[in-house]
This record gives C-alpha cells, sequence and structure tokens, in this order.
C-alpha cells in the first residue's frame, strides 16, 4: 500500500471518528448543545481539524444524515431478495431491529432525538427510492402485499407506519430501560421476533395461504 492511500485511508478514518464522536454527542446533549469544539475535544483533536473536514456543524449534521440512514436502507434492501411480499415484510422488520440494536447512538439520533432536524440536510436526494430510502422500501413492498391480496389491511402507508411504529417500539424500549431491574426482561431477539410475527400475521389477509 502506497503512501497516498495510507493517507486516504487516515483519513477517511478520522472522517468516520469524527462523525462517531458527534453522533454520541448530539444524541447525549441535543444538536444546540453540541459544539464543534466539543467533538473536537471528545476525540482529543484540535477544532481545527475538524473543520478540515467539514465547513461547518450543518455540513456535518448533513453529512450523518447521508451516512446513517443510507448504511439503513442498504441493510434492509438486502431483503429485497425475499420474493414473498409478507415474509420480505418480516426480514424488513428484523433487518431494522437488529441495525438499531447493533447502532444503538445512530439510533438515538435518527428515530429517538427531536433535538436534530433532518429535514433540509440533502434527504432529497435518495427520498423516495426504494433502493436506497428504507421507509420506501418498506411502503413498496406493503403496496405489493396489498395488490396481490396479502394484507388485510388497504392503505400502504397505513400498513407501513403501523409495522415500522410497532418494531420501534421493542428498539426504543430495549435502549430505554432494557437495563431496568423492575421488569424481568424476555430476550430481544425473541420480543423483536415476536413482535414482527404478531404485527405481520394480524395484518395479513386470513385467506392468503389457500392462494
Amino acid at each position: 500500500m502506497g503512501p497516498t492511500n495510507r493517507r486516504e485511508r487516515e483519513k477517511e478514518a478520522l472522517r468516520l471518528q469524527i462523525l462517531d464522536a458527534a453522533r454520541e454527542l448530539f444524541a447525549r446533549d441535543g444538536f444546540e448543545a453540541v459544539t464543534m469544539r466539543a467533538i473536537a475535544e471528545r476525540i482529543e483533536y484540535s477544532p481545527r481539524t475538524i473543520y478540515l473536514h467539514f465547513a461547518d456543524k450543518e455540513d456535518l449534521v448533513r453529512e450523518l444524515c447521508r451516512h446513517d440512514f443510507l448504511g439503513l436502507g442498504a441493510d434492509l434492501a438486502k431483503a429485497g431478495r425475499v420474493k414473498d411480499p409478507i415474509e420480505r415484510i418480516k426480514t424488513i422488520g428484523l433487518a431494522y431491529a437488529k441495525f438499531g440494536l447493533a447502532n444503538p447512538n445512530h439510533y438515538r439520533l435518527m428515530f429517538m432525538s427531536d433535538s436534530l432536524d433532518y429535514e433540509g440536510k440533502g434527504e432529497e436526494t435518495w427520498k423516495g427510492n426504494p433502493e436506497v430510502d428504507a421507509y420506501a422500501f418498506l411502503l413498496a413492498t406493503a403496496q405489493e402485499a396489498i395488490t396481490k391480496g396479502l394484507l388485510a389491511i388497504k392503505d400502504a402507508e397505513l400498513a407501513a407506519q403501523t409495522l415500522w411504529a410497532g418494531v420501534h417500539g421493542v428498539i426504543s424500549l430495549h435502549l430505554a430501560k432494557g437495563t431496568d431491574p423492575w421488569v424481568e426482561w424476555r430476550p430481544i431477539a425473541k420480543r423483536v421476533k415476536t413482535m414482527v410475527e404478531v404485527l405481520v400475521e394480524g395484518s395479513a389477509n386470513p385467506s392468503r395461504k389457500g392462494r
């Protein structure tokens, strides 16, 4: 590996380190309270180093949006290989939960924070594209299931939002209260699977198995 390639790898590694620190601080303290200096201190670099990678805090947030939401979209897109739309919805739910549990800081900032507004941060370049937009992919799959008569719910937006809300509830409850000794928690994988099965089978057309 030549010096140029090594420098590029080191630059990208530092860029990801900055994003990780910013994501953690935004999720913990809120967008307004976090400064570029605080992010620099978190990774033990000077603020000048941060500005070599990002013009300002808005630029950094824009990159967080691109990185995190497109990462989720890529994970869920793998579910597109499942031919049956009902089974694909289940796979989407499980993949979504896996992403949230594996990336708790990502998930808190993306879906559990109201202090950070992603709107207008570049999402228009992928919004509505099922190949990269996780919600658009779920919506398209729900519509396919409805068209084929496999879902009892006939409104694709309602079906997608209901399914999303159920799985989100399991993940957010786990992240917020999963270590609370007051409750005798069942394994999170079992809770996720149960929620997905209940939601999808409860929404499915009972006559679909005879098709």
